[in-house]
């Protein structure tokens, strides 16, 4: 879906016209040669994880301007599914040439995807990987950049089971329950505690968010005032959890551990308030995203690619 110069510079205008949270270069040069135009989507900008993705992206397009153009958006929380699939919709009628989405759902943004492809838009999948099932019944096959996110809880659980006895209970603070990382998420601390015979005693959705998860953690450890650790699927229900914990006046009895290794968990796992984090480098996994897309644009395969997710702990 190749466009002139001047055309995707509209374009690009338009986006940033229309409040989209940030745009990349737009072409110095309208007579010189057609780039590509790719729209990075997002789940919540509130989220420090998507800021950094967003920067990173942004850095590596001032990098590359030459090479391809870059519209940068996203959502206001983790949630809100009407406004990425209007995002989607908005990349495809302003006529970009590649959306590369972390999904706020596996499942829900198919239908909008597989509208995207059929109108000539190369789709790359990052961060939350789409359902394979849902793909398969849509005929549709999108590549997926991202990392192990079972493996990379189950280092983290690993590490606060370590810290525990056998027999101890523990509960999980869960991400939105239709998101593929969440339950991937959820599985890798399940395999890590299961492995060291500790017991779950309850786990709930705190929707990535750190209020809600803050609320959720309370009334865990108040119902559950046995609980020793509290595993949460990000650092943003992490930090909610932390809170809680010291409400709860059990700071140093009760154990809280995170992904993501947003910036603001850092002096937490260096105290100890946080056991240990997940670092999925939110900033290369957009770049290793736009990269994929523009090897498909150039005429490349359309292959899935496993990225680094490295356990953070106290130094």
């Amino acid at each position: 879906m190749k466009k002139p110069g001047f055309l995707k510079s509209v374009l690009l205008a338009a986006a940033c016209a229309f409040g989209l949270s940030s745009c990349g270069q737009q072409e110095s040069d309208k007579d010189g040669p057609d780039k590509p135009v790719v729209a990075l989507v997002m789940k919540s900008l509130a989220n420090e994880f998507f800021k950094t993705m967003a920067d990173g992206a942004e850095a590596y397009q001032k990098e590359h301007a030459d090479q391809f153009d870059l519209i940068v958006n996203g959502i206001r929380n983790e949630t809100d599914l009407t406004a990425q699939v209007n995002l989607v919709e908005q990349m495809v009628s302003r006529g970009v040439d590649a959306i590369v989405i972390a999904p706020a759902d596996s499942k829900a943004l198919a239908p909008a995807l597989k509208r995207a492809i059929d109108a000539g838009v190369t789709v790359v999948n990052i961060d939350n990987q789409l359902d394979e099932k849902v793909l398969a019944e849509a005929g549709l096959q999108i590549p997926f950049v991202g990392p192990d996110n079972r493996e990379g809880a189950k280092m983290v659980g690993e590490v606060v089971a370590g810290q525990l006895a056998k027999g101890d209970k523990v509960a999980i603070i869960e991400g939105v329950p239709t998101a593929f990382n969440a339950i991937q998420r959820k599985l890798g601390f399940e395999d890590a505690m299961k492995a060291a015979g500790i017991e779950v005693v309850s786990s709930q959705s705190g929707s990535w968010e750190m209020a809600k998860a803050n609320t959720v953690a309370a009334a865990i450890l108040s119902e559950h005032p046995e609980v020793k650790a509290l595993l949460c699927a990000n650092d943003s229900m992490a930090l909610g959890a932390v809170q809680a914990v010291k409400a709860a006046g059990q700071t140093g009895k009760v154990l809280v551990a995170g992904f993501d290794n947003i910036s603001a968990v850092g002096p937490l796992v260096q105290s100890g308030e946080i056991a240990a984090t997940a670092d999925q480098h939110g900033d290369e996994l957009a770049i290793f995203g736009i990269e994929a897309a523009l090897q498909i644009l150039s005429g490349g395969a359309a292959e899935n690619q496993k990225t680094r997710v490295d356990l953070i702990v106290k130094k």
